[in-house]
């Protein structure tokens, strides 16, 4: 019983998602518990309201298990769930007026903010040279900078980007090169630092 426990909780998205399509539910469990935390945290990037976002999340992996028969084989896992999340604000915003009348996919604003703590960096100099670019990311336009973020904290391709924002792939594509053209046109240091800014921004 302890094997087979261990060997279901070191199984890989892919085949948790075949499992889970099966019926099973401590894969369903597994998946839920391995992606909860940054589907929150990537839906509160869209809404100050983290009480309805941790709903919406749920609402997601309760439709997945009602609806598991229904599923796609082939698909990246966390992409499908951050595009679903993605999916569902905009419904809630839709229905709960919270910005405006209509609001749709695209529309949506990307708020997150990001930011590496000054206490992780040392010298004075360079945590001066991180807060400029912070601010650089953060001024970015809301879909490029959210380009950024699924790219370089979800680490997810461009294909993957491009279903998770509902857009083609050489949309997603433009995003990041008008980002990162952007950045490199008012940023004068390292481009080691922009990484290191994205790798940590959590």
């Amino acid at each position: 019983m302890k094997r087979q426990l261990l060997h279901t909780e070191t199984q890989d998205d892919t085949t948790l998602w075949i499992n889970l399509k099966k019926g099973d539910e401590k894969a369903f469990s597994l998946l839920f518990k391995k992606h909860y935390s940054h589907l929150v945290r990537y839906g509160n990037s869209f809404i100050p309201f983290p009480e309805k976002v941790q709903d919406c999340v749920q609402d997601v992996f309760t439709d997945i298990w009602v609806y598991r028969n229904k599923l796609n084989d082939s698909v990246v896992v966390k992409a499908y769930l951050l595009s679903c999340v993605r999916k569902r604000i905009t419904r809630l915003q839709e229905r709960d007026r919270i910005f405006r009348v209509s609001t749709s996919i695209d529309s949506i604003k990307f708020l997150f903010d990001f930011s590496i703590e000054h206490h992780l960096i040392a010298d004075e100099i360079t945590a001066d040279k991180v807060s400029r670019l912070n601010q650089l990311i953060n001024n970015l336009p809301s879909r490029q900078k959210e380009a950024l973020y699924l790219r370089y904290n979800q680490d997810l391709t461009v294909d993957q980007i491009a279903d998770t924002l509902d857009i083609n792939y050489q949309s997603a594509n433009n995003l990041l090169h008008r980002a990162l053209l952007c950045l490199r046109k008012d940023w004068k240091g390292s481009i080691s630092l922009i990484l290191l800014l994205f790798l940590n921004a959590f």
